[in-house]
């Protein structure tokens, strides 16, 4: 791989979500990404949108890091060859070698596994840890509440308003690809 290769980390359930727009804007950047000649940074999984994502990224023969924690091997492990694997002691060292491995971070819809990456990551944003481009990438208002409680937190100060300036909401993956190729 090249060592200038724009490299993506996405953030997504290990679940598919009961809305097929999710499968669709995953399948839909893994192509962008393999289309752009991105590197993908992901969970490592086969499973649901993360799923998804690697495997449309993989068919399209784009370069994929796909990072793990042992104790997950079992559930997400993919069956398939998703080309190079970091395995992970736990889920903190994991999110780590994500973000060290990645030029910008993308969460997409998930659960409670998202929610934490999305805002551990802010956090460290927050704390200057690092300055990589975060986006929550709100397919069909999926992200709303998120955004909603944000503010709330900013507005009953527990956070100053530059919270907001950490990440940036777009509607969708072509936004989120246009955006990224602009930076």
């Amino acid at each position: 791989m090249n060592a200038s290769t724009f490299s993506l980390c996405v953030y997504c359930g290990a679940r598919p979500g009961g809305n097929a727009a999710f499968l669709e804007a995953a399948r839909t950047l893994g192509d962008a990404i393999s289309e752009k000649g991105w590197r993908l940074v992901y969970g490592a999984g086969d499973v649901g949108i993360m799923g998804a994502v690697a495997e449309a990224a993989s068919a399209g023969s784009a370069p994929t890091l796909g990072v793990i924690p042992t104790h997950l091997m079992q559930a997400e492990a993919p069956r398939g060859a998703f080309k190079d694997r970091i395995i992970t002691e736990t889920m903190h060292e994991r999110k780590k070698v994500m973000v060290m491995n990645a030029d910008a971070v993308a969460v997409l819809p998930g659960g409670a596994g998202s929610l934490d990456e999305f805002f551990e990551v802010l956090t460290w944003a927050q704390l200057g840890l690092h300055s990589k481009p975060i986006y929550l990438v709100d397919i069909e208002g999926y992200w709303q509440p998120l955004v909603a409680l944000i503010d709330h937190v900013i507005e009953n100060g527990f956070a100053d308003e530059s919270l907001r300036d950490l990440f940036q909401v777009v509607p969708t993956v072509e936004a989120l690809v246009s955006d990224l190729s602009r930076s």
